[in-house]
């Protein structure tokens, strides 16, 4: 197949401006939103940021099913994708709205509920979003540098929105802050839709199989799919490692270097090297394969995290060099991935003569959202066990207890479960993946 137009493999990879946002700025603030604006203790906090998210291990393999139903009888995902991206759009922006019920009880509830119909908008557009890769193109090659450019898009949108909103909600501060961040965040999420939907629009897409006729056929499909079950496993233990580093940023900048500005640094340093670096990765897994590559990226990553573990009397540009280290592996974890993906649900599509892209990328969404939303749950499990002391204003000093946990629950542990994956990356189970 002849390789993609390059007004499509743009504009499907701007629609990184609506998906970065979302798996990046509730990890880094909605915690301490809580924290440190409604005064809920740790561990209540990673619950309500978990609830959500555990719905989407649910809701997104069934937004697959009717993302395949609906391009059987349209011809295309874009419907899936303007309903849900206008809604993760505005609802984001609700999340963070503190309507101040006066009730720390009533405040709470009201993000759970905002926050769970963000996450159901979310997976009507990840899901066909994951889902059109493997429709866009029968060549391995091509979805590896198309994955790359998505990739490089997301670090760009994860640099806007990671490090755009910290500087948003420290400059006003406060609830209003969070206010005006939501806001601006869920305007980028909108333009990241309308891109996407755009940048399809007359692209070429795959062979039109049947999809699954039952729930039983699914679960059946899941279970003989070995190659696609081993990549999930792989995948869902990152997220939880990523998910926990991103939630720990903010308070390793105020408690672990000391200077709550540094928050906006720290995440350049993880990001930067990640773009930079971003068009190596397709050329790796070129020469020496994408599991190979795969494992080059968990590696660097773990070793970064390791080195961490020592910020509390590295000099700072030390410690930076560390964080741009898991920045570079940072990368290839989120490239080859889902360029393996692609390259399973082609050859499982060939097998079974049925469609399994969207169903795929909703149990694959799922996993990810879920990785991502314990990830803070676990974070903040680790600040209850340090004595962490939740306030309304930030103000609080924290036990050296506190401190201490910040620094191995933003290091050492998402190193650990990032280099988890490196056994399950067997050739042997990624049947067909080169």
């Amino acid at each position: 197949m002849a390789a993609l137009p390059a007004s499509t493999r743009i504009g499907y990879s701007l629609g990184s401006f609506a998906t970065g946002p979302f798996g990046t700025v509730p990890g880094l603030l909605l915690l301490p939103y809580l924290t440190d604006t409604m005064a809920i203790p740790g561990a209540v906090a990673g619950v309500i940021v978990l609830v959500p998210k555990a719905w989407d291990v649910v809701f997104n393999p069934f937004a697959g099913r009717l993302s395949d139903a609906d391009l059987a009888r349209r011809g295309s995902r874009r419907r899936f994708l303007v309903i849900g991206g206008i809604g993760v759009a505005v609802l984001f922006g609700a999340i963070f709205a503190h309507p101040g019920f006066g009730s720390t009880t009533a405040d709470a509830a009201y993000v759970v509920v905002t926050f769970l119909l963000c996450a159901t908008a979310y997976g009507l557009f990840q899901v066909p979003y994951n889902a059109l890769p493997a429709e866009l193109t029968d060549d391995p090659q091509e979805r590896t540098r198309l994955s790359s450019l998505r990739i490089g898009f997301l670090a760009v949108a994860i640099l806007v929105s990671g490090g755009g909103a910290p500087l948003i909600t420290e400059g006003i501060g406060g609830a209003a802050g969070y206010r005006v961040m939501g806001v601006v965040i869920g305007l980028v999420m909108l333009l990241g839709m309308i891109a996407v939907v755009l940048g399809i629009r007359g692209a070429p897409v795959g062979a039109r199989r049947p999809t699954t006729v039952s729930w039983r056929e699914l679960l059946a499909t899941m279970r003989e799919w070995r190659g696609f079950r081993w990549l999930l496993g792989v995948y869902f233990v990152q997220s939880l490692g990523l998910g926990t580093l991103l939630a720990g940023v903010n308070y390793a900048a105020r408690h672990v270097f000391g200077d709550a500005g540094l928050q906006t640094v720290l995440f350049i340093c993880f990001v930067g090297p990640a773009l930079i670096t971003m068009p190596l990765w397709p050329r790796i897994g070129a020469r020496w394969g994408k599991i190979w590559g795969f494992r080059v990226a968990c590696l660097s990553f773990a070793v970064g995290a390791a080195g961490l573990c020592a910020s509390l009397v590295l000099p700072l540009g030390v410690a930076l060099v560390f964080v741009a280290l898991a920045g570079v592996g940072y990368a290839g974890i989120q490239v080859f991935p889902l360029a393996i993906l692609a390259d399973l649900i082609s050859i499982e599509e060939e097998r079974t003569g049925a469609t399994r892209a969207g169903v795929a990328a909703g149990v694959w969404t799922a996993s990810e959202t879920l990785g991502l939303a314990l990830g803070p749950g676990l974070f903040g499990l680790v600040l209850t066990i340090g004595g962490y002391v939740s306030t309304v204003d930030a103000s609080a000093a924290q036990p050296a207890s506190a401190v201490t946990a910040i620094l191995l629950g933003f290091s050492l542990l998402p190193g650990i479960l990032v280099a988890l994956g490196l056994p399950l990356l067997r050739r042997s189970a990624l049947e067909g993946v080169s």
